[in-house]
């Protein structure tokens, strides 16, 4: 695939964010952590992430609008286009030494996810796509799995965590699909959950209380893989509400009633 300037831009912006994350994952053990909220952690590295990305980004593109998980909302010159941004997709993962997180940049153009990124620098995993162009991880070209009976479906979602309202809901959702499928992986980092459906390593995804930052790119990713995605209520929108539910064309149907019950 020819990547276009802009998807470039992305890659290389989340390699450098990337590499700044993997020196600092190596002495996670001396981060500074404060609290920024129930079972939700901000660190030193994931702001400094944050700014080499901003930094890459806007220096190429100063026009574009901005939206990341630290930094909020700032408009651009350019009102068409804005840069969806979370420098550290599994924050809790990362400062406990779980090498399981990400790097997520999308571009957004008249409200439509044009590019994403998806990097993981643990495992040295590039996923990328634009809109029309297929996804990619690394040089290889991704499809969703082939799989179609659900007792063969492995799939993800994630688990709430620190008191919230939804739990009860979730062990509801969990209870119907756990004895019709092969399992269910909570490996926190809905960034790479998206990617990992692209992958065909799941078969299907659902969570929700979600922000734009955490699904943006893997939404395009997942959907240029050949993955069916709505939101969970029918309605709604995936990136304004949060909430997402995916898999392959064959499981899709399967899966929602499921979930949906």
């Amino acid at each position: 695939m020819a990547a276009s300037a802009n998807l470039n831009i992305m890659i290389k912006a989340a390699r450098k964010a990337g590499r700044s994350l993997a020196k600092d994952f190596r002495e996670v053990e001396n981060l500074q952590v404060s609290m920024k909220g129930a079972g939700d952690f901000v660190s030193k590295a994931d702001l400094a992430a944050e700014a080499i990305i901003k930094e890459e980004l806007r220096t190429a593109r100063p026009t574009y609008g901005w939206l990341a998980e630290e930094g909020g909302e700032e408009p651009g010159e350019d009102p068409t286009r804005r840069w969806i941004v979370d420098p550290l997709d599994g924050t809790t993962n990362f400062l406990h030494g779980l090498p399981h997180w990400a790097v997520s940049i999308a571009l957004e153009h008249k409200g439509q996810v044009v590019a994403g990124v998806v990097y993981d620098p643990a495992k040295d995993e590039l996923f990328f796509a634009e809109k029309g162009q297929g996804a990619f991880m690394n040089d290889t070209r991704l499809r969703v799995s082939g799989r179609s009976k659900m007792i063969e479906g492995l799939f993800s979602t994630g688990l709430p965590f620190g008191g919230r309202s939804d739990l009860p809901e979730t062990l509801q959702e969990l209870a119907r699909l756990m004895p019709v499928c092969s399992g269910v992986r909570r490996f926190g980092a809905a960034a790479l959950d998206l990617a990992y459906v692209a992958a065909g390593r799941y078969d299907g995804y659902w969570e929700r209380r979600l922000n734009a930052w955490d699904i943006a790119a893997g939404l395009l990713i997942v959907k240029e893989a050949g993955a069916f995605a709505e939101p969970l209520t029918p309605g709604n929108d995936i990136l304004e509400d949060g909430e997402i539910i995916c898999a392959n064309e064959p499981m899709f149907p399967q899966l929602a009633k499921i979930i949906r019950a």
